[in-house]
Formats: structure tokens, C-alpha cells, sequence
């Protein structure tokens, strides 16, 4: 059972919607809502609204379980573009276009394996802390330096 939630004519253009988008794709929908929430964008507002919606819908409406859920897919289509004129040196004027987008978000149930894996998965690509890093490291043992000849003790030799 897919869920699918869409927002039309919202006021961003598809372009900069689409890199934070992408971003969410085949995460499970908690990992998901966690992305957009740290991501300091206006389009990460706009589709973790759609997603709240889309994850209410599959509550609510197809009683699915959020924490089985993923993200299938999430895209945004171009919408109409509202057009203004400015005005511009000696009389002229000059176009502007307000682009409008549409975002579709699609929820599929996942299997309790898939998400287990991807947890697994996620956690050992994860990178360390740097504090963490220099921890792992393993410590090589120093090697006792050979005191360098004194140029007296070679005088005496020759």
C-alpha cells in the first residue's frame, strides 16, 4: 500500500526544491524527518510538511505504522510561473518570473529486515568524531633512536 501526499502551487522553484529532495529518498521516514529538520532551507520546510502529511494520511486513513514506513519518493514538478514586470531604464521594462512548484511525497511500508539492514548499513558508513578517530588509531611502538657517534670517540679511533 502506497501513500501518496502532494502540495501544489507552493511559492519555491523546482531547482532548489529538488537538491533537498533527493536527499530523502529511500530513507525510512524518521531518518527522513530528522534530515529536513537540520537542513536550513526553505524547501526543507515545505517538504517536511508534505512528509508530516503523508505520514498523518498513512496513520490515520490506511492505519500503517510510521516506523515501517520509507520514503519511495519524492519529487517535485514545475508549476506555473507568476509573471511581473519591473520597471528599467529610459521607459523600458523588464520581466520577472516567480516560479511555483509541486511536491509529491510517496510512503511505502518497508520490511523490518530492509530497515535493519539500512540501519547497519548507515551506522557503519557513518563517519567517526575526530576525538573518536584518533582513539581507534592504533599506537605503534617508538623506536629507540641509535645515539649518533661523538666526533671525539671517532678521533680516537682513527
Amino acid at each position: 500500500m502506497e501513500v501518496k501526499s502532494t502540495s501544489k502551487y507552493v511559492r519555491i522553484s523546482a531547482k532548489k526544491a529538488r537538491d533537498v529532495a533527493r536527499e530523502i529518498q529511500g530513507l525510512p521516514v524518521s531518518s527522513a524527518l530528522d534530515v529536513l529538520n537540520f537542513t536550513p532551507r526553505k524547501a526543507a520546510r515545505l517538504i517536511g510538511k508534505t512528509l508530516k502529511t503523508a505520514i498523518a494520511d498513512a496513520e490515520n486513513n490506511f492505519e500503517l505504522d510510521a516506523d515501517t514506513l520509507i520514503v519511495k519518493e519524492a519529487v517535485i514538478g514545475i508549476g506555473p510561473a507568476l509573471r511581473r514586470f519591473k520597471p528599467r531604464a529610459r521607459g523600458s521594462a523588464g520581466g520577472i518570473r516567480k516560479p511555483t512548484s509541486h511536491i509529491r511525497i510517496v510512503l511505502a511500508p518497508g520490511k523490518e529486515e530492509d530497515l535493519e539492514k539500512r540501519k547497519k548499513r548507515s551506522a557503519a558508513t557513518a563517519k567517526p568524531a575526530k576525538g573518536a578517530k584518533a582513539a581507534t588509531k592504533t599506537a605503534k611502538p617508538a623506536k629507540a633512536k641509535q645515539p649518533a657517534a661523538a666526533p671525539a670517540e671517532e678521533a680516537a679511533e682513527a
